[in-house]
C-alpha cells in the first residue's frame, strides 16, 4: 500500500485543481484523506484506484458514494500488527580456512620487513 499525496492523487484523476478534490470529498464522492502528519494527509493508492475504475467504468454518483462509504468502513477493519516482531536468529558465519601465502607473497613481505632472503 502506497499513500498518495494530493499533487499525485490530482495526476492520477486528471484534476486541475486541488479544489475539485475537496469539493469531491465534500460531496461524498472522493474519499477524505488520512492523517500522515501533524498537517499532512494522503490517499491509499487502492481507494484511488477503486474510485477511478468506478468512473471508468460509469458508475453513477449514487454508486459512487455508496463505494466511499465502503472504502471508509473498510479503514476502520485493517489490522495492525501489534505483536513484537518475531526475534531475529543470527545465522552462523561460515568458516573460513587458512590459505597458506605463495612463495611470492612470502618473498614481498620480508622484503617490506627489510629482510633479504635468497631463494
Amino acid at each position: 500500500m502506497v499513500i498518495l499525496r494530493l499533487d499525485e492523487v490530482m495526476k492520477v484523476l486528471g484534476h486541475r485543481s486541488k479544489a475539485s478534490i475537496y469539493n469531491q470529498i465534500r460531496d461524498g464522492l472522493f474519499t477524505k484523506g488520512v492523517l500522515i502528519g501533524h498537517r499532512a494527509r494522503g490517499w491509499p493508492d487502492y481507494e484511488v484506484d477503486a474510485i477511478l475504475k468506478a468512473r471508468i467504468a460509469g458508475q453513477s454518483e449514487e454508486q459512487i458514494r455508496e463505494l466511499v462509504k465502503k472504502l471508509h468502513a473498510n479503514r476502520l477493519t485493517i489490522h495492525v500488527a501489534t505483536e513484537a516482531p518475531a526475534p531475529i536468529v543470527p545465522i552462523p558465519a561460515p568458516k573460513l580456512q587458512a590459505v597458506k601465502p605463495t612463495w611470492k607473497e612470502r618473498l614481498s613481505t620480508t622484503r617490506l620487513e627489510g629482510q633479504r632472503h635468497e631463494l
